[in-house]
């Protein structure tokens, strides 16, 4: 069965540790020789707009970048014939997309024609996996673990905070997440993961998540899409920010 990776629970902690150290490889295989990877991105993008296509090329496979406005979404054609259409061109898909629902129609198109052509999720309103690895690389690289290791997540627990708490769980660590309220993680979340094997910790200050962490960690309060509510998730979030106070209470062995 293809994997397709809408989520990083659909990583196993094998699967997490093998990517993690492919990564920090200089010269990586390469596995997409002579084949392309569409990259699909419903929404603009620079940072993985560029890492997505340097990761293609370092793979020695050619990225083509498709925007939305490109292919229409639901518009000019169905999403199911869209990636019908894809998997006879590219041995692989990475997509930026506004709803996860996007990514599960184009899986389930795609599983259904027999096409063996893996979706990478590369941001959805639900999870971000590939920043996620990207995170886990920046802590293993900086304490030279992940097992046990403590993160402090201060803000809104939105989609990178899902696919982080998933993430640390694969791999050994705990989510301490501090968000004003309404906008904390669900109570899905905290069972999915307990479910993967780790801990995600509601708490009810941001001074009581970063207290003996060893890591601190935000995120923008206002994602793409949710410019109508900026002002009020600036009021909302009105102390909910890294600094040199909160820096003070986590691991000094850190």
């Amino acid at each position: 069965m293809t994997q397709h990776v809408l989520s990083m629970a659909d990583l196993s902690e094998i699967d997490v540790a093998e990517i993690l150290d492919l990564a920090e490889r200089v010269n990586p295989p390469v596995a997409l020789a002579g084949r392309g990877m569409a990259l699909l991105f419903e929404h603009p993008s620079a940072r993985t707009r560029n890492a997505a296509e340097m990761a293609v090329f370092q793979l020695g496979g050619h990225p083509v970048t498709i925007r939305g406005e490109e292919v229409g979404f639901d518009r000019r054609e169905s999403l199911e014939d869209l990636a019908r259409v894809l998997t006879g061109y590219y041995a692989g898909i990475g997509a930026r997309v506004a709803r996860h629902q996007s990514l599960e129609r184009m899986v389930a198109a795609i599983d259904a024609s027999g096409a063996e052509v893996p979706v990478l999720n590369l941001l959805s309103e639900r999870e971000h996996p590939t920043q996620a690895l990207a995170d886990l690389l920046t802590i293993r690289q900086c304490f030279g673990r992940l097992a046990g290791c403590t993160v402090a997540y201060i803000g809104d627990a939105n989609n990178v905070c899902r696919s982080l708490s998933f993430a640390l769980a694969r791999a050994g660590g705990r989510l301490r997440v501090a968000s004003p309220a309404g906008y904390g993680p669900e109570v899905e979340d905290v069972s999915a993961t307990a479910e993967l094997g780790g801990e995600l910790i509601v708490c009810d200050s941001p001074e009581e998540a970063a207290r003996g962490a060893d890591v601190l960690y935000t995120d923008v309060w206002v994602s793409m899409g949710e410019e109508a509510e900026a002002d009020a998730k600036r009021r909302a979030f009105s102390g909910y920010t890294i600094n040199d106070a909160l820096l003070g209470l986590a691991d000094p062995d850190a």
